[in-house]
């Protein structure tokens, strides 16, 4: 079962670290959007046990947050 999970950690962080290189010619707006997006899914769905509703409004949510960061105070 640890075997499986850190697998799957692994595969994660390898598509991860490969879809950030796609992120190369976007805005720092655009990026924390993207960036947001998928923690909120992450967090949306380990709050929801896996349920695709909570994925999804998790994402939602972390790319309206993503979105209004900005580096200036």
């Amino acid at each position: 079962m640890a075997s499986t999970a850190k697998l799957i950690a692994t595969t994660a962080m390898l598509i991860g670290t490969i879809g950030l290189s796609a992120c190369s010619g976007m805005s720092t707006r655009d990026r924390n959007t993207a960036v947001g997006a998928g923690v909120g899914a992450v967090a949306g769905s380990v709050l929801t046990n896996g349920s695709s509703v909570g994925t999804v409004g998790g994402a939602a949510v972390g790319g309206v947050i993503g979105n209004q960061i900005d580096k200036r105070h």
